[in-house]
C-alpha cells in the first residue's frame, strides 16, 4: 500500500527508494496518520487563541487544551526516540511551542503588565497588606521615640546609634552654625550623580533585608525597623537641641517622605509573609506563604521604583534647593501623594476596589 507522504516523495525525486529509506518515510506517515486529528484539533484551537478569537472557543475546548498539548508533546518525544521524517519533527515542534505558551505561558506581555501594575495592582496589593502596614508603622514610630530617649538620658548613645561615616559632622557637641552647615545646599550638582546611586544601593540594601527577614515570621524585620529609626530619633534630638527640628525636619521631607515610605512598605511586606506563616489559617504553611509572598511581591518591585526616585531626590532636590520652607513643600507634596495613590485610586464607590 502506498501513502500520500510516500507517494509525494517518489514523485518529487523520480527514483526507486532504497528499502529502508520507504520503510522509514512508510513509519513516518502512519504515525502521522494515527495521531494527526488531535493535532489538527489542537491547532485549529491555538489559531483560535492566538487571533483573539476567545468567543469562539468553548469551555469544553478550552478543557482539552491541556490534554491536546501533552499528547501532542508525547507525539513529538516519540518522533525524536524515531527518528521520523524532518517535516514532522518540525511541525510537532512549533505546535508544541506554541501550545506551552498558551498552557503555561504569562498570560500578558511586559507592557500591559506594566500598565495594569500601575493603574491599580500596586495599589490594591498595598491595601491588601494593610494591618502590617499598621503595625510597621507603629514600630517605625516607636522606634524613633526610642532613640530620641535614649540620647537624651545619654548622649554616648548617639555614638552608638549613628555610624560614624554616616554622622557627617553631625554630633553632639556641634554647634548650631556647624549643624545648620551640614544642611547646606551645594553650588552645584557636580558629582551628586554619584551620591545618588550611593544613597540608592543604601536604601535599597535595608528595604530589601527588611522584607527578606520576614520568613522569620516578622520578628527580624519589626527589629531592623526599630534599629533604623532609633538613628532617625538621635539625629532628631541632635538638631532640637538646637533649635533646628524644622529646618532638619524640611531637609530630610525632600527624599524622607518616599525614602521612609518605600522602608515602611518593605517592612509590612515582610512583616506579611512572616505573619502569614506564624498564622496560616486553614491554609498550609507554605500554601500561605506562597500567598503572601506574591502578593508581597507586587509591593517589593514598587519599593525599588519608590527607592529610585528617593534617591533622586536626595541628590538633586534637596541639595539644589535652599529655601526650607521650599524643601518642605516638595517633602510633603510627595507625601500627599503617595498616600492618594495607595489608598485612594482604584476605588468604587462605596470603597470596593476595581
Amino acid at each position: 500500500m502506498k501513502t500520500p507522504v510516500l507517494d509525494r516523495f517518489r514523485k518529487q525525486r523520480e527514483i526507486e527508494l532504497p528499502p529502508d529509506i520507504e520503510s522509514a518515510v512508510l513509519r513516518s506517515d502512519r504515525f502521522r496518520l494515527e495521531r494527526e486529528g488531535e493535532w489538527r484539533q489542537l491547532e485549529d484551537i491555538l489559531a483560535r487563541i492566538e487571533k483573539g478569537s476567545m468567543r469562539s472557543v468553548n469551555d469544553a475546548k478550552l478543557l482539552a487544551l491541556p490534554a491536546l498539548y501533552r499528547v501532542a508533546a508525547s507525539s513529538l518525544s516519540v518522533a525524536r526516540e524515531t527518528s521520523l521524517d524532518r517535516a514532522t519533527l518540525s511541525y510537532l515542534e512549533s505546535l508544541v511551542q506554541r501550545a506551552w505558551y498558551q498552557v503555561y505561558g504569562p498570560r500578558q506581555g511586559f507592557f500591559s503588565w506594566l500598565r495594569s501594575f500601575i493603574f491599580g495592582g500596586w495599589s490594591r496589593a498595598i491595601r491588601a497588606i494593610w494591618l502590617d502596614i499598621c503595625i510597621a508603622l507603629f514600630v517605625m514610630a516607636a522606634g524613633t521615640i526610642v532613640g530620641w530617649m535614649l540620647v537624651a538620658r545619654d548622649k554616648e548613645w548617639f555614638f552608638a546609634l549613628v555610624p560614624s561615616g554616616m554622622s557627617g559632622g553631625r554630633i553632639p557637641g556641634a554647634s548650631r552654625e556647624q549643624l545648620a552647615e551640614t544642611l547646606a545646599t551645594h553650588d552645584s550638582s557636580q558629582g551628586l550623580s554619584m551620591f545618588a546611586a550611593y544613597l540608592f544601593s543604601n536604601n535599597a540594601g535595608v528595604a530589601i533585608l527588611a522584607f527578606a527577614l520576614g520568613f522569620a515570621f516578622g520578628i527580624p524585620s519589626l527589629l531592623l525597623l526599630v534599629h533604623n529609626m532609633a538613628l532617625l530619633g538621635a539625629m532628631l534630638w541632635l538638631f532640637d537641641s538646637e533649635g533646628l527640628t524644622f529646618e532638619f525636619a524640611a531637609w530630610l521631607s525632600v527624599h524622607g517622605t518616599t525614602e521612609l515610605f518605600a522602608i515602611l512598605l518593605a517592612g509590612a511586606a515582610g512583616l506579611h509573609v512572616g505573619r502569614s506563616m506564624a498564622f496560616p489559617g486553614e491554609k498550609t504553611i507554605l500554601g500561605a506563604a506562597s500567598e503572601s509572598g506574591t502578593r508581597a511581591a507586587v509591593v517589593m518591585i514598587g519599593v525599588v521604583f519608590m527607592l529610585i526616585v528617593a534617591g533622586f531626590l536626595e541628590a538633586f532636590p534637596r541639595q539644589l534647593v535652599e529655601q526650607a520652607e521650599s524643601r518642605m513643600a516638595i517633602g510633603m507634596a510627595f507625601l500627599v501623594f503617595w498616600l492618594a495613590y495607595f489608598f485612594l485610586y482604584g476605588l468604587k464607590r462605596g470603597g470596593e476596589e476595581t
